[in-house]
């Protein structure tokens, strides 16, 4: 064959290897090809090898990881008109490549756009105790609602959480006075039962005291005795001065021994 002969069949073997090179697609484990032939749905391929017609058959290749997004921080007035600004974080992945295709036009746009709406919504629905209260709640709620809105689009929401809420400087020292009055108000409670228990002890004691006159006169020794250790001092006591000599040099015996 002459050169003139070879150059006709050198073009046709590149125009096929084109034409082969652009039919045969490769996708990832964690991704998935849609694909569109004259417009209309065929369905997902993947992962790995597939085969599209050139210049017939288009395609969309979707990611099935999770996504993670950072809501922006969202200016919220709670239900007692509270402002606050609340920061989330939303975990979400595709379930279904062909509804997230189809059903919407930029699933990634659609669903973070939804997220802080969402947010904004529920969160100014509860009272400034709630939220700093009960996180994870709310979190559990935010999700519940974000999955079930998203789940015609082929979105599986797995997690919101309420990362931060940052409060007014003038709604801070409020808390503050709040945590430290109630601080005040325990400690108050507690010397108050103190008090109760020592008065009720008192009361058993004086009961006891009066059932026997002779322990009330022994523990009245000792306490003059304690006194005079102490303060140098001597106790000349004029009870009982009709008492007998006996009883009285016995009690002193007894209140000296202990």
């Amino acid at each position: 064959m002459t050169v003139a002969e070879l150059i006709p069949l050198m073009f046709a073997a590149i125009l096929i290897l084109a034409i082969l090179s652009s039919s045969i697609r490769v996708v990832k484990e964690y991704q998935r090809a849609v694909i569109f032939r004259l417009g209309r749905l065929i369905g997902a391929k993947g992962p790995g090898l597939f085969f599209r017609i050139p210049m017939v058959d288009m395609f969309r290749v979707v990611d099935l990881r999770i996504v993670t997004f950072d809501v922006p921080k969202q200016r919220i007035i709670t239900k007692d008109n509270v402002t606050v600004d609340v920061d989330a974080v939303v975990y979400y992945r595709v379930f279904d490549p062909v509804k997230a295709v189809v059903s919407v036009e930029n699933y990634i746009l659609a669903t973070n756009l939804l997220s802080q709406t969402i947010l904004r919504d529920v969160l100014g629905q509860v009272e400034l105790d709630e939220l700093l209260s009960k996180r994870e709640e709310l979190s559990k709620r935010l999700t519940e609602l974000l999955d079930r809105a998203t789940d015609p689009w082929g979105i599986k929401v797995t997690t919101v959480s309420i990362k931060d809420v940052s409060l007014p400087e003038a709604m801070q020292r409020a808390i503050a006075k709040q945590a430290e009055a109630e601080r005040e108000r325990r400690s108050r409670i507690i010397i108050a039962e103190g008090e109760y228990q020592a008065a009720a002890k008192m009361s058993e004691a004086a009961e006891m005291y009066q059932k026997a006159p002779l322990s009330m006169r022994l523990r009245e020794l000792q306490t003059l005795t304690e006194i005079a250790r102490e303060k140098n001092l001597i106790v000349v006591s004029t009870t009982g001065v009709g008492q007998d000599l006996g009883q009285m040099v016995a009690l002193a015996k007894a209140a000296k021994e202990k």
